[in-house]
């Protein structure tokens, strides 16, 4: 693995220290931005339990989606607690890279202590809403429980940018959370506590991912999968032959 936030290939501008969101700082600074957050949450059972015991069941089906081969170049926007990123970079042949974006430091440090040093991974501090990397640069673009965590005109922009920065025929796969089913008691009993702790993540239980997608976007075909009675859901989009700039 290169260091933390290297450049050595070139992939991204030098290492820029962002402002932290207003709202990250408003509404995540006990997840993530305060320093003691990483003690408290980098626990493969906790996440786990946040998702109610789904979270490996998620990756899997990120990486069978994926036939556990990452070839070429590939993105994930926002690091993420557990092992995820680990996975990932197990995935990657020789040749491959997997980079890895985030706007807080402090998640890129915690993720580099994570990964053995021959990793094929590269971390850059960048924003979400504006990534420092060329147009049509990657093959494929991973979004793992990202969205619900923005409101809505900062989600637009992070799908705009990954959306730009994707060649014909990649993909971009999003996990996140969906609209529970009628039956399922947790429609009822979760909706409460994400209104309280993550205040955007109700816009994914009603409306469509795919509104929030730029006009003229290059997408041309989508595939969902839900899973836990409908209260996740993993999206693969398609990027056509057509993309322009």
């Amino acid at each position: 693995m290169t260091g933390p936030f290297d450049n050595s290939a070139g992939a991204a501008p030098p290492r820029r220290q962002h402002s932290v969101p207003k709202y990250l700082q408003a509404h995540y600074w006990w997840a993530y931005v305060h320093p003691n957050a990483v003690n408290v949450f980098e626990r493969q059972w906790l996440v786990n339990l946040i998702l109610w015991g789904n979270y490996t069941r998620l990756c899997n089906a990120l990486l069978k989606a994926h036939a556990h081969h990452l070839p070429g170049r590939t993105l994930q926007v926002a690091c993420v607690y557990g092992n995820l990123t680990q996975r990932l970079a197990q995935c990657v042949p020789e040749g491959g890279m997997l980079d890895v974006v985030d706007v807080l430091p402090v998640q890129l440090d915690n993720l580099a202590k994570k990964l053995p040093s021959d990793a094929p991974v590269r971390l850059h501090c960048m924003n979400s809403e504006s990534l420092g990397f060329e147009d049509r640069s990657f093959d494929r673009a991973l979004l793992f429980f990202l969205l619900h965590e923005q409101p809505r005109q900062v989600r637009e922009k992070t799908l705009s940018e990954t959306l730009r920065v994707l060649r014909p025929g990649a993909t971009l796969t999003i996990v996140d959370y969906a609209r529970p089913i009628a039956l399922n008691p947790l429609r009822y009993l979760w909706g409460p506590v994400l209104d309280r702790l993550e205040p955007f993540a109700r816009d994914l239980w009603r409306e469509d991912v795919t509104i929030w997608l730029p006009k003229g976007n290059p997408v041309t075909g989508v595939r969902r999968q839900t899973f836990f009675g409908g209260l996740y859901q993993m999206l693969t989009l398609t990027i056509g032959e057509s993309h322009k700039d």
